[in-house]
């Protein structure tokens, strides 16, 4: 005999348990109020460049601006290039030996598609090269409390992701989230066995915050990736996102910012 059919009541019950566990976690993040730490020791320009996720996703990105983004992470030590898929077979081979990681997104920017359709963004984008996926949560799902819903979604990505070794983060799109919903998006990004949580896509109402990151942290405990991204364009900025908690930080500024910390060095 086959595995016995999920029943509605199952369903019921399951769907129950994780809204109570979301529940739970939120009052254990909320139950203190938030602190940024103080920004921390400076990274060196070496040190800074390599958690620096070098961007192009702008819809208007051209080969040739893509080719340089390439050029770019090569020159200063980037430690991944973040693209649209259309370009990841571009990347891997300009980039193929020199240790750059390769980041394409999936669902983006909105979050709205379907999870078969991530997935499969996800499958091409790798095969194509990518050791990283970026994707968009359902925001709208999240709203709603589908809770299950959107830990389907994150974990169907997920599993599509890590059958060929590569990564996932889960762009939660910060800036349109209470702190409740950053904290349940933030659990069930966890729960679904994503490899990093996102602060924002870029595209979004605000890119990332302090506030944000720190909070995201402390939901997410210590080993979990933590990747800000939106609105970083500057040294300082970069190394205050990494005292608040962030491993990684996306940005198309990161040229200027191994430039600055290359100057403090000086």
């Amino acid at each position: 005999m086959g595995p016995a059919l999920e029943t509605e009541g199952d369903m019921q019950q399951k769907s129950g348990s994780l809204q109570q566990a979301v529940a739970a976690r939120i009052s254990a993040v909320l139950s203190e109020p938030i602190e940024v730490p103080p920004t921390g020791a400076h990274l060196s320009s070496a040190e800074i460049a390599a958690v620096i996720d070098h961007t192009a996703l702008k819809a208007d990105a051209t080969e040739d601006q893509i080719v340089q983004l390439c050029e770019e992470a090569r020159a200063y030590g980037f430690g991944a290039v973040c693209v649209n898929a259309t370009y990841v077979g571009l990347c891997h081979e300009l980039l193929q030996g020199t240790g750059v990681e390769i980041a394409a997104v999936a669902g983006f920017p909105l979050g709205a598609t379907l999870s078969a359709v991530k997935a499969y963004e996800a499958q091409r984008a790798i095969a194509a090269g990518a050791s990283e996926i970026d994707m968009v949560l359902h925001v709208g799902a999240l709203k709603d409390g589908r809770y299950d819903a959107v830990l389907e979604d994150i974990r169907t990505v997920a599993q599509a992701c890590h059958a060929k070794d590569a990564r996932l983060k889960v762009i939660i799109e910060a800036a349109m989230l209470t702190d409740e919903e950053k904290v349940a998006a933030c659990y069930l990004s966890q729960e679904a066995g994503a490899d990093f949580c996102k602060t924002s896509t870029g595209f979004g109402p605000g890119g990332a915050k302090l506030e944000d990151v720190a909070l995201m942290r402390r939901t997410i405990g210590p080993e979990m990736g933590l990747k800000a991204a939106g609105g970083i364009r500057s040294y300082a900025d970069a190394l205050a996102m990494v005292a608040a908690g962030a491993t990684r930080i996306g940005a198309s500024a990161g040229v200027q910012i191994v430039q600055q910390a290359r100057a403090e060095e000086k």
